[in-house]
């Protein structure tokens, strides 16, 4: 547990006890602050009781006897309405935060020469797969890495600091947008896309909740900003930040493909490309850094973009070349994105639950060719039909969930059947690909969320690995 200073003595009101309003309320506490919790759910302020936190009903409580509030991302602070804690914050005069300032504090109250370096992501997609295989490689390097915040461990629940560690953080926007102090030494955004918009009010919302991660340069460039430039939301952006960052973007494509600027447009020096399978560094020349092709688990043009990031960040915090490549060669991958779950017979499943939008749909979609798709869900704006181009390299879709029928319309011409759950669908697939005699994948990448069948993209993604065991698949064979 990483302590918060700053509040000692004071009484802090803490909203929302999920997983990182209980770590905050142990850090603060840990910091010598009196912190006082609340939740609407009984069972939350039950757990929190027996871990002999104050409850307080905050609903009737003096706003005045409060130091902050520290809000649960969960809660919305501007949209679709403010959350009625915010408006009594406000009313009270007092700031509103969360857990990553509350991290971002803890780390800048520390003497210069005890702070460990920390990378912050971010991103609308990639952003689990990059902080995963950056923390992957720098463990692989020996180093000392400690990997959480939107991923895995609330960031508070960390280790404590010490000056040779580095924290990997993946950073969700609603996290940004309760930030204004976070200053990573190396600060990435993978891309942007249009996602959450009914809780940043519109695409400028969250562009600017994004750009947070940027808000707080060391001086004299001494933080380092990494950037996709291969969508124009991300593009401008690393025009806005290279005045104060060291820059290096990030592009997938071919050079002319999206814009004539060279890589290295920013006038930061460098840049990196990752397409055909290779990645290169780019600055006065083009330099080779590895082919992607060996990668066990960094399949696809998306993946390419999340290696650029991982080498980038890598050695700029010291990492030699050799050892950064070995790490992005070796990196197992993560559940539920793009993960090899099983073989039958010729037959190939690929457990992609994690694309609950159509872009991130799109990375999958493109990393195959010929592919029978499990799609469907609660679908998003837009639901599929910004993915038609890619609708040629579907041999035939099995649709689920309520978005079954929109998808059918979508798909038009191209085959498919209402499978409407999960095991039917793969069923469905896994015999229609069997009978082709050839090499085939079936892909579950549903390009919707997943509340209509499951509580949550993994449970979802578990569904499908069941489905595709109980089959009589063989898992993939797990190589050291």
């Amino acid at each position: 547990m990483i302590p918060v200073p700053g509040f000692e003595g004071q009484t802090v009101a803490v909203f929302g006890l999920g997983r990182s309003g209980l770590t905050a309320a142990r850090a603060l506490r840990a910091g010598g602050a009196n912190p006082v919790l609340w939740d609407d759910s009984v069972s939350s302020r039950m757990q929190a009781e027996a871990e002999g936190f104050e409850l307080r009903d905050l609903t009737t409580a003096d706003w005045a006897d409060f130091a902050a509030l520290v809000l649960s991302p969960g809660a919305p602070l501007t949209h679709p309405a403010p959350h009625w804690t915010v408006d009594r914050a406000r009313e009270a005069g007092i700031e509103i935060i969360g857990d990553l300032e509350l991290f971002a504090r803890a780390v800048a109250a520390l003497p210069a020469d005890q702070r460990p370096k920390v990378i912050g992501i971010t991103g609308t997609n990639g952003k689990s797969t990059t902080t995963a295989l950056v923390g992957w490689v720098l463990k692989q390097a020996g180093m000392t890495v400690h990997v959480g915040g939107n991923i895995g461990i609330g960031v508070l629940a960390l280790p404590a600091p010490t000056p040779e560690a580095v924290y990997v953080i993946e950073c969700s926007s609603y996290q940004l947008d309760l930030t204004t102090s976070f200053a990573p030494d190396v600060a990435i955004l993978t891309n942007i896309s249009p996602d959450h918009l009914d809780r940043h009010g519109d695409m400028a919302g969250y562009v600017a909740a994004k750009a947070r991660i940027f808000a707080n340069p060391k001086p004299g460039r001494g933080s380092a900003a990494m950037v996709s430039i291969d969508d124009v939301a991300s593009y401008w952006l690393a025009d806005d930040v290279c005045d104060d960052w060291s820059l290096a973007c990030v592009s997938t494509r071919l050079q002319g493909d999206m814009t004539s600027q060279p890589l290295n447009a920013f006038v930061s020096g460098f840049g990196f490309r990752a397409s055909d399978g290779v990645l290169t560094k780019e600055a006065d020349g083009v330099e080779e850094i590895a082919n992607l092709a060996l990668a066990r688990s960094l399949p696809g043009r998306h993946n390419a973009q999340n290696a650029a990031f991982a080498y980038g960040a890598v050695t700029r915090l010291g990492v030699p070349h050799d050892a950064a490549v070995e790490g992005l060669l070796s990196f197992p991958g993560l559940a539920h994105r793009m993960e090899h779950v099983g073989t039958l017979s010729r037959v190939r499943f690929i457990n992609d639950s994690k694309a609950t939008n159509a872009d991130a749909a799109r990375q999958a979609l493109s990393s195959y060719d010929p592919i029978f798709w499990i799609a469907g869900g609660r679908a998003k704006a837009g639901g599929i039909d910004d993915l038609a181009d890619l609708f040629p390299r579907v041999t035939e879709a099995f649709l689920i969930g309520e978005a079954a029928g929109p998808f059918a319309a979508a798909l038009g011409e191209t085959p498919h059947r209402v499978s409407g759950d999960m095991a039917s669908a793969v069923a469905a697939a896994a015999k229609a690909a069997a009978a082709t005699g050839r090499d085939e994948v079936v892909l579950l990448s549903p390009a919707a969320a997943s509340f209509d069948q499951f509580p949550d993209f993994e449970a979802r993604g578990e569904a499908f690995r069941a489905a595709v065991l109980s089959l009589g698949a063989a898992p993939p064979e797990v190589r050291p």
